[in-house]
């Protein structure tokens, strides 16, 4: 049991949902098949956020920079847990990414984001729904107009705390993806890329699992089925 190495050869990953593999593959698709699962974007054997912020960055990234997630995709195999805060960790870690460097109008959006994390996981940790972490504090102080903007939008609530994981959660990091995918920085792509490594490696403590590597002739295999 060991955390998966960079291949010699990698299959070729495309954007979008693909029917089979003749018609292209994306990143979790990929996972499926080597899950042993049916052929889905949408396989059982990931965390469905960490699965979403996948199908985010492998749509928002470059062809070119779509390779290095190749190597990745065996670490999100049987990459799951129960525990309701993860969906709040990686959103606030995905917005706290976005925040500093997306675009004016979008960071105020990323700002709301971070609260309503902060305010999810103090409703699941029995704090003040005011508490903030050191971090998100520290975040949110650097961009004071996006703050401000975000304390005067959650006075209209934060939602509902039962529909987080299936609604603010996704949301969340598809704006915060897409906002650093349209950033002005020369670096967006291995910026999204590194944003789902870290994730990966996250959840691997948080779900305490160890990856499974796959053997050479595997990625033959898949790199011959993605091949066209």
């Amino acid at each position: 049991m060991t955390h998966s190495r960079t291949p010699d050869v990698v299959p070729v990953l495309s954007r979008g949902k693909h029917r089979n593999p003749k018609k292209g593959a994306c990143f979790m698709e990929l996972a499926s098949y080597l899950a042993g699962e049916r052929w889905s974007d949408h396989p059982q054997c990931t965390h469905p956020l960490l699965a979403a912020l996948a199908r985010d960055v492998n749509d928002h990234v470059s062809d070119a920079s779509r390779t290095w997630l190749a190597p990745l995709v065996p670490d999100v195999i049987a990459l799951n847990g129960s525990d309701p805060r993860v969906d709040a960790w990686i959103a606030r870690d995905v917005a706290m990414t976005a925040l500093p460097i997306v675009s004016a109008e979008r960071q105020g959006v990323a700002a709301v984001g971070l609260l309503r994390c902060e305010w999810y996981l103090a409703r699941q940790e029995g704090r003040d729904d005011n508490d903030l972490t050191p971090t998100t504090r520290a975040a949110l102080d650097a961009a004071p107009q996006a703050r401000d903007w975000a304390r005067r939008f959650g006075m209209l609530g934060h939602g509902n705390e039962d529909r987080f994981a299936k609604r603010s959660a996704p949301v969340i990091v598809h704006s915060a993806v897409a906002g650093i995918a349209a950033a002005c920085v020369p670096s967006s792509d291995k910026i999204l890329v590194d944003l789902l490594a870290r994730t990966i490696e996250n959840c691997r403590v948080w779900f305490d699992h160890q990856t499974v590597a796959v053997p050479d002739d595997w990625w033959q295999e898949l790199s011959a089925l993605t091949a066209r």
